[in-house]
């Protein structure tokens, strides 16, 4: 071999080096490109989703106890008006996500539960008492807590929890989205979410 084809040869071969070289820093900053991105796009969806509703309700409330060996009885009552204002939350600042770069895959490992909170704003009208039977702190704290379990259990089954979980479908819809775009996988509990159908049975 002369020496025009002996260089001609090493600069094949380092031409090929460094092509291979540079392919491989190409793909590595790729997929640490995707990496970043879709860990802003997670750090983007950690915040607070919150819907909100306000119900009106009436309860009465009446007590009557016995005095005198049962020779009398002393009543109170009073209409009762509930003004609630009423929260669902998910803090998405707990979900927890893993990022498999060497698989090109984004875990989700925990999606919180939604958080109900209840403000309610009660007024007493009508309220009739008597000297032996008058309302005290007692009264009104049982009051309080029994038409806040009353209107809590309402609302657990009104539109107020779906709306809230639509909201969080928003957002994990948008990672699917994502990671798709990119050609990412996304997987929940072991399995890859492959359409949006999928990912809409995560929290039923």
């Amino acid at each position: 071999m002369n020496k025009f084809g002996f260089g001609f040869l090493i600069a094949v071969i380092l031409f090929a080096g460094f092509w291979i070289f540079y392919q491989g820093k190409q793909e590595r900053e790729e997929l640490r490109a995707s990496s970043e991105l879709i860990q802003k796009q997670v750090n983007q969806v950690g915040k607070l989703i919150v819907t909100e509703g306000y119900y009106s309700k009436v309860f009465t409330f009446k007590n009557s106890q016995s005095l005198f060996l049962n020779l009398f009885s002393s009543d109170k009552k009073a209409l009762v008006v509930v003004n609630t204002k009423a929260t669902v939350e998910y803090d998405l600042r707990q979900l927890e996500v893993e990022i498999n770069e060497a698989e090109r895959t984004l875990i989700l490992k925990k999606i919180p539960e939604p958080v109900l909170n209840i403000y309610p704003e009660i007024e007493y009208y009508d309220v009739t008492q008597d000297y032996f039977n008058a309302f005290d702190e007692k009264d009104y704290n049982k009051i309080k807590n029994s038409v806040t379990t009353q209107i809590r259990a309402q609302i657990e089954q009104s539109d107020l929890m779906k709306n809230s979980r639509e909201r969080l479908m928003v957002e994990l819809t948008n990672l699917f989205v994502l990671t798709k775009s990119m050609e990412w996988t996304l997987m929940y509990e072991g399995e890859i979410i492959e359409n949006q159908e999928q990912l809409q049975l995560i929290r039923r």
